[in-house]
């Protein structure tokens, strides 16, 4: 068999087969595209700032909730603290057990309660106003002792020799419903929100 040789002299020209320049061309034209990508950053920036605003509004729907429940049961704790001191303003000693002797007793609670920016959001819980005859033990926690019709005539029920105290107790609640229901951390916060305060009458 004979080997083929070829020599090629300046300024011959290589014919290429027409698939070979398509092929050839479409490589070129793609490199071009790859290139015109990798240098077009006009979109960058939209998408950064897309992505530093969602966590922005996130972060500022959280705050919003969250600060607006603290404000509410701050407003809850002073309702609550309002209506026991309305209630010892309204009951002399003359009046007690005030929950029978003192006729102003729960409609100066209920007003009390109703006077701060939530208005009759806040309202009394099953069983308050309650009163009763309470002592400190001797570890100085106030325990109850009696209900308001039998006055214990000393403190020996809870080892001391104290008084007893005739207390009324104000119970309140509140439903709170956040801005942003199930999107902020707000919606796993207590609700409602309920406030104890007492206050002694003699």
């Amino acid at each position: 068999m004979t080997e083929a040789t070829w020599s090629f002299e300046v300024g011959d020209t290589i014919k290429m087969s027409t698939p070979a320049k398509t092929f050839i061309a479409m490589i070129r034209m793609m490199t071009a595209k790859v290139e015109a990508i990798r240098a077009d950053q006009r979109g960058v920036s939209a998408v950064e700032f897309a992505l530093f605003a969602s966590m922005l509004v996130f972060a500022l729907i959280n705050t919003a909730d969250v600060s607006i429940y603290i404000y509410k049961r701050m407003q809850v704790e002073n309702a609550t603290q309002m209506g026991a001191q309305a209630a010892w303003k309204a009951c002399d000693l003359t009046q007690i057990p005030a929950t029978t002797n003192c006729p102003n007793f729960t409609t100066a609670v209920q007003n009390a309660i109703q006077s701060t920016s939530l208005g009759a959001q806040v309202s009394l819980q099953a069983g308050s106003p309650s009163e009763g005859w309470y002592c400190v033990d001797g570890s100085g926690v106030l325990q109850w002792v009696s209900n308001y019709s039998t006055k214990p005539t000393d403190c020996s029920a809870v080892g001391t020799t104290f008084d007893p105290a005739d207390y009324v107790t104000i119970q309140t609640t509140y439903t709170y419903a956040p801005l942003f229901a199930g999107i902020s951390v707000a919606s796993v916060l207590t609700t409602p929100i309920t406030r104890t305060s007492m206050m002694r009458l003699n």
